[in-house]
């Protein structure tokens, strides 16, 4: 699904797969059989790509203990543009112009669960903060479902409902995908 944009450029989907989760989210960390486990794939296969990723400087690395951490390396001079391909190729982009930017009193989104980790899965979790017209929130999910190829689950609260809420939060992937405060 992530990978049909990718394909023409980069024939490894291993690779494909380590951009997305990486790039996706920079403050994932992950290693490599937890890696070879989520893809399907030999840790071999995975070693190999981590290798060449990590031999370009598009990833970095962390010992703790026996096992290496691998992340997004922020300061490299394209991950930038890698972090925009990998949200356009997920469809985020779509998501964020489509449905956030029109909700009328939105304070802050959250994308949360497996595409906050940088997983492709087919469904994308948001919890929305704010005052949102439910109706106006639905058609556009619809609209932009058919476009991205993806399934849109929203979870809408106000203010005082996320900080109650923000607890359970604590042990699942979250990822601030818009805040109000930023956008003006």
């Amino acid at each position: 699904m992530m990978t049909d944009l990718f394909d023409g450029l980069i024939s490894s989907k291993t690779r494909i797969n380590l951009i997305v989760r990486f790039f996706f989210n920079p403050g994932t960390k992950a290693y490599l059989r937890e890696l070879a486990t989520d893809f399907g794939v030999s840790t071999n296969a995975v070693r190999e790509e981590l290798n060449q990723l990590t031999k370009t400087k598009l990833l970095t690395f962390e010992k703790n203990g026996r096992s290496v951490y691998y992340m997004a390396n922020t300061n490299h001079p394209l991950f930038p543009e890698l972090r925009s391909m990998v949200s356009k190729v997920m469809g985020l982009d779509q998501v964020i112009e489509s449905i956030l930017t029109r909700l009328g009193d939105l304070e802050e989104a959250y994308l949360i669960d497996d595409y906050a980790e940088g997983k492709d899965t087919g469904i994308i979790d948001l919890v929305l903060v704010g005052n949102i017209d439910q109706y106006h929130l639905n058609d556009l999910s619809r609209k932009t479902e058919r476009y991205i190829k993806r399934k849109i689950r929203t979870l809408v609260l106000t203010a005082e409902e996320f900080s109650s809420f923000e607890h359970s939060l604590q042990n699942r992937h979250v990822l601030l995908i818009w805040n109000r405060r930023e956008m003006t």
